[in-house]
């Protein structure tokens, strides 16, 4: 296999133009033909698909290095950089299960990006919709496998312990901001849509709800946008709110307390009650949304023994499959994971 790619990289991907791979259709065609290379070299050197695959990410991986090295380490863009892409695809393709493998070449696609918008946005919006919003289409071929390839590289690089640094602030792979999303976080682009099902995925794999900073807390535009729905509330829109609700500890409204100063308030005022009630009454009143975790009573204490489990592991990066090891009933297991409350 080795062989086979260093003649391939000599002999035949410098022919191809530099915009040759930037159509989807073309890195299909190549992703295919890599199947079938991966396939036959397995089958001829007596290999496991598996090992076949990691030779030809690693190839790809040496072949991306050394192009960028002598371009004064600047990635050289155009086929050179769609080699990845390609890469991932095939890693995806054939389950390859070597982390290290993996994490290096999520690693090389940060490195060059900044960003995983490849990987996110056609879980989110499905495969044409990118092409919209950054100008290129979804390697993978409907919505359903997008998300199928994003638990796949998300399991790799939680096992990976993978985090990158922006300026002096760390990101976790989940949490690393989409350029083409105002530079929000996914999960704050999946509370936008509404989309309960991708968000429950991107909580249980411990993204952060409140973590950057945003005007307004997720939780407040989820009830803002309940309240436009005169009492007649959507299905998907109540159910991200839930699911949001198990996993924090409770809401955090934004307050302008200086908007307040003329009602001479004590300093001890709770000012998260006030909020609540004068804002979202009518949402308390339909019992979408606990008391509790509004500042009116007091917090479930399971419930946020469950928020801090659920910290400690995330800070392990066990999240979420380190909670099938904790000695704990099945039902408990499910509440930790998000599906009960």
């Amino acid at each position: 296999m080795d062989s086979f790619m260093d003649f391939y990289f000599e002999e035949v991907f410098t022919t191809l133009d530099r915009d040759g791979l930037n159509e989807r259709f073309k890195r299909r065609e190549l992703v295919e033909y890599f199947n079938t290379v991966i396939a036959g070299c397995a089958k001829g050197q007596n290999k496991s698909d598996n090992a076949t695959c990691k030779n030809f990410v690693l190839s790809a991986l040496k072949y991306h290095n050394t192009c960028k090295s002598t371009n004064g380490d600047v990635c050289l863009m155009g086929k050179y950089h769609n080699l990845l892409y390609i890469a991932m695809k095939l890693s995806f393709d054939w389950s390859l299960q070597d982390n290290g493998v993996v994490a290096a070449l999520l690693d090389e696609m940060y490195a060059c990006e900044r960003t995983f918008e490849r990987i996110f946005l056609g879980a989110i919006f499905g495969t044409s919709a990118p092409y919209f919003l950054a100008g290129w289409k979804s390697d993978f071929m409907d919505k359903e496998e997008n998300v199928h390839a994003l638990v796949f590289f998300l399991d790799h690089a939680t096992n990976a312990n993978l985090e990158y640094r922006e300026g002096n602030k760390m990101y976790r792979f989940i949490d690393v901001p989409l350029e083409s999303c105002g530079r929000a976080s996914p999960v704050r682009v999946v509370i936008q849509m509404g989309a309960a099902e991708m968000l429950m995925i991107l909580l249980r794999f411990g993204a952060r709800v409140t973590d950057d900073k945003a005007a307004t807390n997720p939780v407040e535009s989820i009830l803002d946008r309940l309240k436009e729905y005169n009492r007649v509330y959507p299905y998907e829109l109540v159910t991200c709110l839930k699911l949001v609700l198990r996993a924090v500890p409770s809401v955090n409204f934004t307050v302008d307390k200086n908007s307040l100063k003329h009602l001479d308030l004590p300093d001890d005022y709770n000012y998260q009650r006030k909020v609540a009630l004068e804002n979202y009454k009518e949402i308390l009143d339909d019992r979408l949304i606990k008391s509790s975790r509004l500042g009116l009573k007091p917090v479930e204490l399971k419930h946020l023994c469950r928020c801090k489990v659920r910290q400690l592991l995330w800070q392990n990066f066990e999240l979420p499959f380190g909670i099938q090891k904790l000695p704990i009933p099945t039902a408990l297991k499910r509440y930790l994971d998000l599906f009960d409350d």
